[in-house]
């Protein structure tokens, strides 16, 4: 119901349904031939029933006359007519299922499309961690609900017409009444359709916890600390709570709707069998025919539940738009910046230069990185060192294209970032990052998605695990290459932290033609002797090429060219090894503080 009775609420209510056009165009192009089907069955359902009614009047009206012939013909083809309502029943179900799994199919690509265009920060931000909830739990349904009430519309208002026809034989107060005593059904569920779409959109962050806990509980990289800790009665504590919740506020909206639902059906019942009681009375007077009177009692009944499911179309419409209405919001969701386009910049063999560079995680009020400038020229060896929290992987995502600074400039080879292709600037950048991703593939396919256009290179995987040291580990493996990893698929191998970093490592070294690597905390879950391996690979491997090295293992880092020491997102120190050593500055302390504990 419009709570808000004024021209704008009124408009603002009918504004609402200017969705059903986008619906009506994404259920056409994901199968335009079913959705003709579906068209031309619903005009045929419209027009059946009442067809069907005026054939049964006929067969009475044949029986009292004591037409035979007449009435047999007459039931024939009320069967046919019934057969063509069953057939184009049952047609409407098929094409609605077929429909359905293709619009689902469909609705989720086009989701998953958006994430992908989507910056890095919007994945840092609740409020559209909510869109894509919200767009991803109804949104698969909804068009296609929107399109077959559409079309119910059409099918019931083709009904009306023809029931309204043969009622006004009777009288034109009937058509009235008919009118009448729809309406309560729709006030009931007009009323009820905004309250349920607004607790779906108030209820979000809840669903969303509640899919994080299962995901805590039931998942195995989880598991260990989940029952050591004893945490599992909390979580699925907590778990129940919210369900408890949100179950509350569903059976209050469905008691009360359900409630009002039956009050004011009662007023259409009232109507209906007042009509019939009319009817009846002026069939005994004698001013219709018995048929009349059979054929308007079937059709006020039809023709009532016609206009009900009309007006309650409309209501359901209104439910369906709004959940159309999130689908666009999230994939309207707008990108921060123009992709560039240019491939290579103007300076080859310059380097990254950062440029008094300032960045702030949305939300926050602290700078991560705060007036940051350095220079990354092609054959050195950086190494960025830093307490947790000082800026060094935000740095990373930075210089990688994933960030885009508040202040300042970064430069490829005399370009601005901004202005890189951002395929061309990938495939510049091999990375592996601290929280890197175990992926459920395999072996290979783990060291092949380094370079997607070679995952399937089998040669490059070989090349690439020796790089990393990580093909001692998977010739052991009983299906070497091709062995499942993770415990979600059959047949699946767990890894141990060290040699999920080494697979990684082989991830990185897998982009071949790539001229910047970058290993932030690589080896954090291997040996001293292994990292300083790894590192004495890297810098053979990368002679022509930027390497940028983090790491919490000062033995590993002083064997960079240069050392950047980063301190609350700020430089404050740059040099190599020795020179940091003989400023006796903070990075001095820190190599100290761990050469002690090697004593």
């Amino acid at each position: 119901m419009v709570s808000d009775p004024s021209p704008r609420g009124l408009r603002r209510y009918l504004s609402v349904f200017a969705w059903t056009r986008q619906a009506v165009s994404l259920v056409w192009q994901t199968n335009p031939r079913l959705t003709g089907v579906l068209a031309v069955l619903t005009v045929l359902g419209g027009l059946l029933p009442p067809a069907t009614a005026w054939v049964g009047k006929l067969v009475v009206d044949a029986v009292v006359a004591k037409q035979g012939t007449a009435a047999v013909g007459f039931v024939a083809l009320e069967a046919l007519l019934v057969v063509a309502m069953a057939g184009a029943q049952r047609g409407l179900d098929v094409s609605n299922s077929l429909l359905r799994v293709q619009l689902g199919h469909r609705v989720n690509v086009l989701i998953l499309d958006k994430a992908l265009e989507l910056d890095l920060t919007h994945f840092e931000d609740s409020e559209t961690y909510d869109r894509m909830t919200q767009a991803r739990r109804e949104a698969s349904s909804r068009p296609l609900s929107l399109v077959q009430r559409s079309f119910g519309l059409v099918q019931n208002g083709l009904s009306l017409v023809t029931y309204g026809a043969l009622l006004l034989r009777f009288s034109p107060w009937a058509v009235l009444v008919l009118l009448l005593a729809s309406i309560p059904a729709f006030v009931a569920e007009t009323r009820f359709a905004g309250q349920a779409f607004r607790l779906f959109r108030w209820r979000s962050p809840e669903t969303r916890k509640q899919a994080y806990l299962e995901v805590v509980v039931a998942r195995e990289d989880h598991a260990k600390e989940v029952k050591l800790l004893e945490l599992g009665p909390r979580l699925v504590g907590e778990y129940k709570r919210i369900f408890e919740t949100v179950y509350a506020e569903d059976r209050d909206l469905t008691l009360r709707r359900g409630a009002w639902g039956f009050g004011l059906g009662l007023l259409s019942t009232a109507a209906l069998y007042g009509a019939y009681a009319w009817t009846a009375l002026t069939a005994v007077a004698g001013r219709i025919s018995l048929g009349d009177m059979t054929m308007y009692l079937l059709v006020f009944k039809q023709g009532q539940s016609a206009f009900s499911s009309l007006l309650r179309a409309i209501a359901q419409m209104y439910e369906d738009n709004l959940y159309v209405a999130n689908l666009y919001e999230f994939l309207d969701i707008p990108v921060a910046r123009a992709p560039g386009t240019v491939t290579a910049g103007p300076v080859p063999g310059d380097g990254f230069r950062v440029e008094h560079v300032s960045f702030t995680y949305p939300g926050s009020t602290t700078p991560a990185l705060d007036d940051v400038s350095l220079h990354i020229r092609p054959g050195v060896k950086l190494a960025l060192v830093g307490h947790n929290g000082s800026g060094k992987t935000t740095l990373i995502k930075l210089l990688a294209g994933l960030y885009v600074p508040d202040a300042g400039r970064i430069t490829l080879d005399g370009l601005d970032l901004a202005a890189w292709d951002p395929h061309a600037l990938r495939r510049r950048i091999g990375v592996i990052f601290q929280d890197f991703v175990r992926y459920q593939f395999t072996v290979g396919e783990n060291i092949g998605v380094g370079d997607v256009p070679r995952i399937e290179d089998e040669v490059g995987w070989r090349r690439a695990a020796d790089k990393g040291m990580a093909l001692p580990a998977i010739e052991r493996l009983p299906e070497g290459f091709a062995t499942q990893l993770g415990r979600w698929f059959h047949a699946g191998q767990e890894l141990s932290m060290g040699q999920w970093q080494k697979v990684a490592l082989a991830r990185a070294f897998m982009r071949e033609q790539a001229d910047i690597l970058v290993l932030d905390e690589p080896t954090a879950a291997m040996d001293a002797e292994a990292e300083a391996e790894i590192f004495d690979r890297f810098r053979a491997m990368t002679d022509d090429q930027m390497a940028i090295l983090i790491s919490h293992r000062f033995s590993t880092v002083r064997m960079a060219d240069e050392i950047v020491v980063l301190d609350q997102g700020r430089v404050v120190e740059q040099g190599d090894h020795d020179a940091l050593m003989a400023e006796d500055g903070r990075y001095a302390h820190l190599f100290s503080l761990q050469a002690a504990g090697y004593r």
